[in-house]
This record gives C-alpha cells, structure tokens and sequence, in this order.
C-alpha cells in the first residue's frame, strides 16, 4: 500500500488550501456563529470548489475521484475548521437532488441516538436519518425541536428532537448502511487529521514566539516532550486516515472494517489530546476566546462520536482479532 500523495493529489490538496485559506480565514469562521455556521453563500463556494460533487462522475457534474482523494479534502476542511454538516451533505451527493451543488444543505443522525440532537438545525433542508434498516430521508420542517441553549461548539448549533423520529423516506437499503457509516467515518477522520495538524501548527508557533526568562519556551524540555507526542500522533493518524482512503477504494489491499476504525480511533484520539495539550502550551492564553485552540477542541469533541466514538471503533478492532480460546 503506497501511502506516498500523487502529484495530482498534491496539487488538489494545494488547491483547497489555498481556497480555505482565502474564503474561510478563522476570522471568518468565527463571523459564522451568527447564521449558525452556516452561510449559504459560503456553502455555494464550497459546493462550487467541488467538495460535495468529488466523488461523483462526470455525467452527474463531478470529477470521478475516490476516497483517497475525498479524505485529503476533509483534512484540509479540518485544517481551517469550517463548519456545518460537510460530511453529511458530501455522502447525500447522488441521493438527494440538490447536495452536490450546495442547493440543498444536508445534515444527520443515527435514529437510536440518545436524545435525538439535530446540528444546524435551522440551516438543514433535509435530515439523514441512519438505523440497521438503512439510510432515510426525513423533512426537518415536520419535526418539533427544543434548542440547546449553550452548545458545546458555539459554531455548532445543536436541538433535541421532541418527541418520536419519522420513519421517513428509505434512500438506502440495510445492506448498504454499513458501508454508508464506514465512509462517513472515514470522512470524519479526515477533518480530525486537519485539527490535529492545525493544533500541533498553532502550538509550535506560540512557543516560538512566547519568551520567558529571555528564551522562547519553545526550547524548554518539557513543552518539547509535549509537542514532539503531538507530532507523532497526528503522524500516526495520517497513516491511518491515508490507509481508510486507499482501503475504502480499493478493499483488496484489506479490510474495510479495520482500516476505517483504525483511522476513526487514532485521528478521534489524536484531535482531541493535541487540541488539549495546544491549550495547555498556551498557558493561561490558551483559556481565552482570543485564542483558536478552544475552537480545535470544541469541534473534536463535537466530531468525535460522529459514526462512532473511540470505544466503539476500539471494539470494532478487538472484535476483528481471531484469538482462539
């Protein structure tokens, strides 16, 4: 399995970064919160730069990439945390009409989730609805939501749905759900590779610049310990989040099932301790709202149960091990 980018994915990789970088700046990011993290013409931008449409064929207004290519787009959505229901909109690409060019904002959730909590409630035009019978299509207009007041992610608006879920309208089948929720997974992790990458940057470059006893604090051997395990785990999670790419377009080289929960487990574990430690390098800075690492770690924790959580994907791999009795 060659891990190694081709140029063409360098290039796209480039490319998107470059797009972010312009459009959605984290002082832009931060201006989201007032249309609940979502603009619709910002999300027109997205879908017209073709984060949605990438997987689908030409025919269908597309590229015709695959998922090796997909998660290296969502590592750089990650890298610039930009908000809304991205993962969920990118996999109702060719199910519902309207996702792959951005008319049609699609957000998601498993139908046993405790609490039934809707995100961006009031920028959804349709609402996924996942169980072991398949993937439905639910009108959020025909549900009763109770806002949470303070969220966890303040550019992650989240409601709890009042009462039972509609059945709704079956888009995909029980023998097709399982592969649905590995490729959101897989997805996922892409974007928690991105703020691993862009905590470990953001912490590194503060204790360059931070002096005390007149020496950068960057040159203590403490916060190296600390950033040197933030290097390796985001670097353990891109093999990881690489492989899920590579296995999911191409399942000979091995198992599906493992490569997507090794991905989910070591880039959920690798966002959430780096964004921690970025605050801790921080100092007393690191609590204040001035400074991003809050936002890194707020969105991680919020990502980090989608599609399953660390102990899910944990057992998903001790399960996959044949240990005789």
């Amino acid at each position: 399995m060659d891990f190694e980018l081709s140029d063409d994915q360098v290039a796209l990789q480039e490319g998107v970064r470059s797009f972010l970088a312009g459009r959605f700046p984290i002082e832009t990011v931060r201006g989201l919160e007032a249309s609940g993290g979502v603009d619709r013409a910002r999300w027109q931008e997205l879908a017209d730069m073709g984060i949605f449409a990438l997987r689908l064929g030409e025919a269908e207004g597309g590229v015709g990439l695959g998922w090796a290519d997909a998660v290296l787009v969502f590592e750089e959505l990650g890298r610039a945390i930009v908000p809304g229901p991205l993962v969920w909109t990118h996999l109702a690409a060719g199910l519902v009409p309207g996702a792959a060019t951005g008319e049609v904002v699609v957000g998601g959730l498993e139908r046993d989730d405790l609490g039934a909590l809707v995100e961006h409630p009031g920028a959804l035009d349709v609402l996924l609805v996942l169980d072991d019978q398949g993937v439905w299509s639910v009108d959020p207009a025909a549900l009763t939501l109770e806002a949470i007041e303070t969220p966890l992610d303040s550019l992650t608006p989240v409601a709890r749905v009042v009462g039972d879920l509609p059945q709704g309208e079956q888009l995909l089948g029980a023998d097709e759900v399982v592969a649905f929720r590995q490729q959101g997974a897989a997805l996922v992790a892409g974007y928690l590779l991105g703020i691993s990458e862009a905590t470990t940057a953001l912490a590194v470059a503060y204790a360059h610049e931070r002096r005390q006893f007149d020496r950068p604090i960057g040159t203590f051997q403490a916060l190296k310990h600390l950033m040197a395990d933030m290097c390796v785990r985001t670097e353990v999670a891109r093999g990881g989040v690489y492989a899920a790419g590579v296995t999911l377009d191409d399942p000979i080289v091995g198992s599906i099932a493992r490569a997507v929960a090794g991905a989910k487990l070591t880039a959920g574990e690798a966002a959430i301790e780096n964004t921690k430690v970025s605050v801790q390098v921080h100092g007393g800075m690191g609590y204040t709202w001035e400074i991003d690492a809050h936002l890194q770690l707020k969105r991680a924790y919020v990502l980090e149960p989608l599609f399953g959580g660390q102990d899910h994907h944990a057992e998903v791999i001790a399960d996959l091990f044949d240990v005789p009795a």
